[in-house]
């Protein structure tokens, strides 16, 4: 049998831990891969017991980007297929926090998937970038949209037509990444960051992550009529009940999801 093209682990409770593993390829995303985690990104969004979801790679390298022997062979349907756009779109619309544990080269696609989570963590190794333009290309998986919205025109023009990486440190500076740690730290940090979301009720991440995504598309009117939706819907929900009983008999709040 082949290798899972992406592992799975189960660190602590309610957190589930992905890591990209095709090493050979410096975890190029073929669309197998993307396959594999879209399908993993499905199961823990049917099980109530998963809050949290880490995405990771190697220490060396989380990911190279986009699989370029599938583009030599199949051209822009390499990139460009029903089946990858759909998911892709799992990952993007996932109601689960995404927390990414980014160590070593993390390009192309792979700084695109990045730019999906919730949340990136980087050792100090960490490289950030868009080489599309050196293949003669250009990014596919949402860069030229994403990369402007978080660190400004300038920069997002300077590494797209570039193809320059930006290190750790640099990331951090431009919001690339919300925290940079030791090399060899930076799972166990992502980790412990996801272990302190999955306290609390999936019921209210959800409705909490879908209000701050909003505020990247909808104008700020828009923005905030969603998130009156949202916390309307958080109060029909037991988990608020309990989380307020919680508060005023001074004990631990036990969150079920419902």
């Amino acid at each position: 049998m082949k290798p899972s093209l992406v592992q799975v682990e189960s660190p602590c409770d309610h957190v589930l831990l992905l890591r990209l593993n095709r090493p050979e390829k410096r975890n190029a995303l073929s669309n197998a891969m993307i396959a594999e985690l879209a399908d993993h990104v499905r199961g823990a969004e049917s099980e109530k017991n998963c809050r949290c979801i880490v995405l990771t790679g190697g220490e060396t390298f989380f990911s190279a980007g986009a699989d370029i022997a599938e583009m030599r062979a199949d051209g822009i349907a390499a990139i460009q297929n029903r089946k990858r756009a759909e998911d892709w779109a799992v990952l993007e619309s996932a109601r689960v926090p995404i927390v990414a544990a980014v160590s070593g080269l993390c390009v192309g696609g792979g700084h695109e998937l990045v730019m999906l989570c919730d949340m990136a963590v980087a050792a100090r190794n960490a490289r950030f970038g868009q080489p599309e333009i050196k293949l003669g290309h250009i990014p596919g998986d949402g860069a030229t949209q994403r990369l402007i919205r978080l660190v400004g025109k300038y920069t997002a023009m300077k590494m797209i037509l570039t193809g320059e990486t930006v290190g750790a440190e640099e990331a951090l500076k431009l919001g690339l990444v919300g925290e940079v740690v030791d090399d060899g730290t930076c799972e166990a940090r992502a980790i412990e960051i996801a272990r302190l979301i999955a306290r609390y009720s999936s019921r209210a991440l959800a409705l909490a992550k879908d209000s701050v995504r909003a505020a990247q598309e909808l104008p700020l009117s828009a923005g905030l009529e969603r998130e009156r939706r949202n916390i309307a819907l958080a109060f029909t929900t037991r988990d608020q009940k309990e989380g307020l009983a919680a508060f005023f008999e001074k004990r631990a709040a036990n969150f079920i999801d419902e």
